[in-house]
């Protein structure tokens, strides 16, 4: 199997100046594997790269925002961009916090073929969780529990491969990649101060950046959608009430985001934890002449 690299993370952990730094040292290429950061438009509440730093990137700003981007999409996506980069004689770097990208990208999930259905998927938006859930536990208990009620495009992607099929066949997996899974190893109270900081230094971009989808007609239903800063920067727009209030109820839920992004990796045995340069190049070296 073809060997690549993953670096993942917890949000402002610094993975995207990490990818950046491993690229030079080993000619590599980096491909996106954050959800937010695939939208057009979606560029400083997503924390998308402002400078490539003379690394090419893949995966940014490919899909309208008008429409969900889905799974199946991204693993087509970065199977072609891997192949670009190899076909350059040079190594893929996938860097996201989006960690079902990784498991789908380490497992090889084999996902239905069942082609987007958007006046299906409109009729459904307008439900809320607990309806989609129970909507899906009637066609297919078994997937309904495994997705639970948190993941509101989960649901409606599984209720309209459900109401196609019948059923939602089981996951089918074939790995394709021996990948090796690197996160920065950063203290809690440390990253609470880097995402702090960080979102006080945006926070006037965002507002702006809304503004620009609205007037490109996104709702601020839409907005609000893609979650964290665009939620309640969306929601200040929306109201004009007290910007501080706004912004402590965003750090509250970038934290607690943060907090399950890690919660979520240390449940994969395969992820390495970093804590300097050094051991990084030392890893990536020794997996990649492995």
């Amino acid at each position: 199997m073809k060997k690549i690299i993953f670096i993942t993370g917890p949000t402002a952990s610094g993975k995207s100046d990490l990818a950046i730094w491993l690229a030079k040292k080993i000619n590599g290429e980096i491909i996106n594997a954050d959800s937010r950061q695939v939208y057009k438009y979606l560029d400083i509440g997503s924390g998308k790269i402002e400078d490539e730093k003379g690394i090419k990137h893949y995966l940014l700003s490919i899909a309208s925002p008008k429409r969900n981007y889905s799974l199946g999409r991204w693993l087509k996506d970065v199977d072609l961009a891997i192949k670009k980069i190899f076909r350059k004689n040079k190594i893929p770097i996938i860097c996201g916090g989006t960690i079902l990208y990784l498991k789908a990208l380490k497992e090889g999930w084999i996902l239905p073929k069942v082609e987007p259905d958007y006046e299906l998927r409109k009729k459904l938006e307008k439900l809320d969780n607990e309806t989609l859930y129970k909507k899906l536990l009637e066609i297919d208990k078994r997937r309904a529990e495994e997705l639970g009620k948190e993941n509101k495009r989960r649901l409606i992607r599984a209720l309209e491969i459900g109401l196609k099929l019948g059923k939602i066949p089981k996951l089918k997996k074939k790995k394709k990649y021996e990948i090796l899974i690197i996160a920065p190893d950063v203290e809690f109270n440390e990253l609470e101060k880097k995402i702090y900081k960080r979102l006080i230094k945006r926070v006037d971009g965002i507002i702006e950046e809304i503004k620009k989808l609205r007037r490109i007609g996104l709702s601020f239903k839409r907005i609000i959608s893609f979650g964290l800063e665009y939620e309640w920067f969306g929601k200040y727009v929306l109201k004009d009430g007290e910007l501080n209030y706004y912004i402590e109820k965003c750090y509250r839920d970038i934290r607690r985001f943060a907090r399950k992004q890690i919660r979520e990796l240390k449940k994969i045995k395969e992820v390495n934890w970093i804590k300097n340069k050094r051991s990084l190049l030392n890893l990536v070296k020794n997996f990649l002449q492995s």
